[in-house]
């Protein structure tokens, strides 16, 4: 716990991709906050536009001397609200750092009039909790986590429609397709309706993209809908490696024929053959239909992520997000 530094805080916004310096000093911190919290501060999207050249994002970065004491990304791809997600350094927090990036944002997000700051708070710690009573600002999306078992799941043979065969996405001839397919499937989804290809790009440069467990279900050669998974590393998810259910899209047009199920059993099938113990997915709280398909499947709810908003946004009194 530091005494109020905010005065010796020195507060900056750059668009565009960050240096590789830059970036590597955000994840730095974020690693430290994550080691702290026992979740990470921020989510994988900020994480790939730190370097994106077409990230539609604002940068906010807090300096005192030459360390990075606090980092917010903001998404402004919107005309209506401004999607916020922040992390301070566990040294330096309570001491106005939060107090400051969130004051910016506020200004950032007034460029446009009318529009809105959401704030996502991962791992709904009570210390959110806090800044959002102190803010007014009130839950306004949820994004469960659930997690199952894959030593003790029953066996469910997934059962495609007739005529439907499943093929491994190809690098290089699938992209324009399947992101075709994503932006109907999720055309109502204010973040994955808005996958573009270069952060399709992006996610298959990663180390964990794996296109044998990136599934494409097709008919006549026509592609209906997919199942991709992820593999986390020991240590992000637990003591050991855990699978993902990372996207699962079907058509608007093939929807009701029982495709999603059968590709989300295809995609734990797949995870469990690699040998993992466990597999998570993250779906909207309020995708009730979705939530209850999936506890049919054997998940249950293991975590929660938070967005907290106000339609009335007010300057931010001494109390920050994470902090």
């Amino acid at each position: 716990m530091l005494d109020d530094v905010s005065a010796q805080v020195i507060l900056s916004a750059t668009a565009g991709p960050l240096s590789a310096g830059a970036a590597d000093a955000v994840r730095a911190l974020a690693d430290r906050a994550a080691a702290v919290d026992g979740v990470p501060p921020l989510s994988e999207q900020p994480l790939l536009w730190l370097s994106a050249s077409e990230a539609p994002v604002v940068h906010l970065h807090a300096t005192l001397g030459a360390d990075l004491v606090g980092y917010a990304q903001l998404d402004v791809g919107t005309q209506t609200s401004t999607k916020a997600e922040l992390v301070v350094d566990p040294e330096h927090r309570r001491a106005g750092v939060g107090r400051a990036l969130l004051t910016r944002a506020l200004a950032e997000t007034a460029v446009v009039p009318g529009r809105t700051l959401r704030v996502w708070a991962h791992g709904d710690l009570p210390a959110a909790r806090g800044f959002a009573q102190e803010l007014d600002m009130a839950v306004v999306r949820e994004l469960l986590q659930m997690r199952v078992d894959l030593t003790t799941r029953p066996a469910n043979p997934p059962r495609l429609p007739t005529g439907v065969t499943v093929r491994p996405f190809e690098p290089g001839r699938d992209e324009e397709a399947w992101r075709r397919v994503n932006s109907r499937a999720f055309a109502y989804h204010p973040e994955q309706g808005r996958m573009t290809s270069a952060d399709l790009r992006a996610r298959e440069s990663e180390p964990w993209f794996d296109p044998a467990g990136f599934l494409l279900a097709e008919r006549d050669g026509i592609l209906l809908g997919s199942v991709w998974t992820k593999v986390h590393p020991a240590g992000e998810h637990g003591p050991d490696p855990v699978g993902e259910i990372y996207v699962v899209g079907v058509d608007p047009d093939a929807q009701g024929l029982g495709l999603g199920r059968a590709l989300t059993a295809l995609g734990l099938d797949h995870l469990t053959a690699r040998g993992l113990g466990a597999a998570i997915l993250y779906t909207g709280a309020e995708n009730t239909v979705a939530v209850h398909t999936y506890e049919r499947a054997g998940f249950v709810r293991s975590a929660v992520d938070v967005m907290f908003g106000s339609d009335t946004p007010s300057s931010p009194p001494g109390v920050t997000m994470g902090a």
